[in-house]
C-alpha cells in the first residue's frame, strides 16, 4: 500500500481534498485564485482549507453533513469547497438569484446542518429561513470568519441521507462519498438536488484533462456562477488540480471580460451562448486582444452557427460542448481542429464517458448514424437525487442515465443536440424541433433572441408559437418574420404566430424556460404574451 493509500485509505485515492495539499507542496507561492485583484496562493489555500476542515471536525460535523452556502463567486467559497472535501462534508451552493420562497424550497430539500451566508445576502437568507418550519444554523461567510469559530451542527439526519456515516462517527473520506449537491435548473417543474461524489468529480475532471491541454501556466477566467456545476467542474477544479490560476468574476460584463482577457493573459474560458453573443456585440470586440485565448468552450445551450463563425474569424477556436448536472457535467466535446468544420455539433464523448442513442419510443439502442435520445454511462454519472428515490430510478434505468435530449449522430460518430424531447411537438404528424425554428428566426438580422413552443391546435394537433426579442434600433413585424421562416423551413415548421416580447424567461444558465412560456399560453393571456412580466436577462449579461 502506498503512503497516500495509508493516509486516506485505499478507497480514498480519488478524493479532492488531496489536491490542494499536493499543489501546496509543489508550488506554494503560485497564485491559485485571483479574486478581483486579491490573490490566494496554493500554500494559503491549503492552510485555510485545512484549518476550516479541522474546525468542522472539532465542532462535531461528520461525514455526509451538508454545508449550504449563499454567496457570489469568491476565494472564500473555494476555501469552503476544499474544506468540505477534506472533512467529508457535502457542499450545497445555492443560487443568490432566487426569490426567498424559491430559496426556502431548496433549503427544505437540502436540509443542511449549516448555512454560510455572505454579508450582502443576509436579507435574502433571512427571508428564506423565515419561511422554513425549522431554520438551519447560520454563520457568516467571509475572510477568516468561519475559520475562527465554526458553530456546532444542527442535526437532522434521515435514513435516506447520502452515504456518509452516522451522527457522532468520524471516518476517512471515501471516493463514493458525496461532495457536491447541485440543484438542477428546474426547466420542467421543481428543481432537484443532484448528488455528485468525489469519484464523479475526479473522473469528470480527468476526462476534461484528456481533451483540454490545461497546465500550470494557464490562466482560467471563471464567469459561471458557483451555484452551477459548471462553476466547479468545467475548468476551475481542473485548474486547481494542475496548478493553474483561476481569475474569478462575480458577474458578467462584456467590456470587463475583454479587458481581463488582455490584461491577465487569459488562456481558457467557458461561457454560455448569450455571453459570447454579448462579447461579440461589444464595440471593443473587433480590436480586443484575444491572442492569449487558446481554448474557449460554449455550453448550456446550442450555439448559433453564425456566432461560432464570428469567433472563428477572430482566431478563437470556440467549440461547442455538451453536458448536464447529472453527468457531473462533461459528456461531449468538439476538438479545436473540428470547431470550424463541424459547426453546430457537440462532438464525441469525452474519455471515460460512454454514450448511446436510443429510440425514444421503444428504448432500443441504435447503431451507426441515428437520431434518438442520448444515454450516458460512466464514472461521472451522479449518485442520484437527494432523498428522491423515485426520480433517481426514473432517470437511471437499464444501466444508463437518460438525458431527455434528442440528438443526431452521423456515420463518423459526431453528435448534434437537436432539442429536449419534451419540447418536440408534432404538427400534422410531423415532428418539429423548436431549436430548428429558433435558428431560422435568429438568422433574421432584427431578431436578437427567440423561443418556440408547441401549442394545441384543433386541425394539426399542435402548432408552434414563437416569442422573439427584437434588436434595439431595428424594426420588423410578424408578417415579415413569418415570410422569413417560410423561405427557410418546411411549411409545417413555420410558427402559427409570432409574439414580440421584451425578454425571455430563463434559468440560472440562460436556458429558455419554455415551460413558463407554455404556462402563459395556457392561461388567460393565450391571445398575447405580456412581455413586461417575463423574467428578464440581467443587464450585465450574467446567467439569470
Amino acid at each position: 500500500m502506498s503512503a497516500a493509500a495509508g493516509l486516506h485509505g485505499a478507497d480514498g485515492l480519488h478524493t479532492l481534498g488531496r489536491w490542494t495539499a499536493d499543489r501546496s507542496l509543489a508550488a506554494p507561492h503560485r497564485t491559485a485564485v485571483d479574486d478581483r485583484g486579491c490573490t490566494l496562493s496554493y500554500g494559503e489555500l491549503e492552510r485555510r482549507a485545512a484549518a476550516l476542515a479541522a474546525g468542522f471536525t472539532a465542532a462535531g460535523y461528520v461525514n455526509g453533513d451538508r454545508v449550504a452556502t449563499l454567496t457570489g463567486n469568491s476565494s472564500d467559497h473555494v476555501v469552503v469547497f476544499f474544506a468540505c472535501a477534506k472533512a467529508g462534508l457535502v457542499l450545497v451552493p445555492l443560487s443568490w438569484r432566487l426569490s426567498p420562497k424559491e430559496l426556502a424550497g431548496q433549503l427544505e430539500v437540502a436540509d443542511p446542518q449549516l448555512l454560510l451566508v455572505e454579508d450582502e445576502l443576509d436579507l435574502l437568507a433571512a427571508g428564506a429561513c423565515a419561511l422554513l418550519p425549522r431554520r438551519p444554523r447560520t454563520a457568516a461567510l467571509g475572510p477568516g470568519d468561519i475559520e475562527k469559530s465554526v458553530p456546532p451542527p444542527l442535526r437532522t439526519r434521515q435514513m435516506s441521507d447520502p452515504p456518509g456515516g452516522t451522527p457522532g462517527l468520524r471516518r476517512e473520506v471515501h471516493d463514493d462519498d458525496p461532495l457536491l449537491m447541485i440543484f438542477t435548473s428546474g426547466m420542467e417543474g421543481a428543481s432537484k438536488a443532484a448528488v455528485l461524489t468525489h469519484a464523479n468529480c475526479f473522473w469528470t475532471n480527468l476526462s476534461l484533462s484528456r481533451t483540454m491541454d490545461l497546465g500550470s501556466t494557464d490562466v482560467v477566467l471563471a464567469v459561471l456562477p458557483q451555484f452551477h456545476v459548471g462553476g466547479w467542474n468545467i475548468q476551475p477544479l481542473l485548474a486547481w488540480w494542475t496548478g493553474a490560476t483561476v481569475v474569478l468574476e462575480r458577474g458578467f460584463e462584456p467590456g470587463r471580460v475583454l479587458q481581463l482577457i488582455a490584461e491577465r493573459k487569459v488562456t481558457m474560458l467557458m461561457g454560455v451562448p448569450t455571453q459570447y453573443l454579448m462579447l461579440a456585440e461589444h464595440p471593443d470586440f473587433a480590436t480586443a486582444e484575444l491572442g492569449s485565448l487558446r481554448h474557449a468552450v460554449v455550453g448550456g445551450a446550442p450555439m448559433p452557427a453564425p456566432l461560432l463563425r464570428i469567433w472563428h474569424r477572430r482566431g478563437v477556436a470556440l467549440s461547442q460542448g455538451y453536458g448536464l448536472t447529472e453527468a457531473s457535467p462533461n459528456v461531449l466535446c468538439l476538438a479545436n481542429e473540428d470547431a470550424a468544420r463541424m459547426v453546430g455539433y457537440s462532438g464525441k464523448p469525452y474519455p471515460h464517458v460512454e454514450v448511446a442513442v436510443a429510440d425514444p419510443v421503444t428504448g432500443e439502442v441504435l447503431d451507426g448514424a441515428a437520431a434518438g435520445e442520448l444515454l450516458v454511462a460512466g464514472p461521472g454519472v451522479f449518485a442520484g437525487y437527494f432523498r428522491d428515490p423515485a426520480a433517481t430510478a426514473a432517470v437511471l434505468s437499464g444501466g444508463w442515465l437518460h438525458t431527455g435530449d434528442l440528438v443526431e449522430r452521423d456515420a463518423d460518430g459526431y453528435i448534434k443536440v437537436v432539442d429536449r424531447l419534451k419540447d418536440i411537438y408534432i404538427s400534422g404528424g410531423e415532428n418539429v424541433a423548436p431549436a430548428e425554428v429558433e435558428a431560422a428566426l435568429l438568422a433574421h438580422p432584427a431578431v436578437a433572441q427567440a423561443a418556440v413552443v408547441g401549442v394545441a391546435d384543433d386541425r394539426w394537433g399542435e402548432t408552434g408559437v414563437a416569442f422573439v426579442v427584437i434588436r434595439p434600433g431595428m424594426a420588423t413585424d410578424e408578417q415579415e418574420l413569418l415570410e422569413h421562416c417560410g423561405a427557410q423551413l418546411a411549411r409545417f415548421k413555420v410558427p402559427r404566430r409570432i409574439e414580440t416580447v421584451g425578454a425571455l424567461p430563463r434559468t440560472a444558465l440562460n436556458k429558455v424556460l419554455r415551460s413558463r412560456l407554455r404556462d402563459k399560453l395556457d392561461g388567460s393571456t393565450r391571445a398575447g404574451y405580456p412581455g413586461h412580466t417575463a423574467a428578464a436577462v440581467p443587464a450585465d449579461g450574467s446567467p439569470a
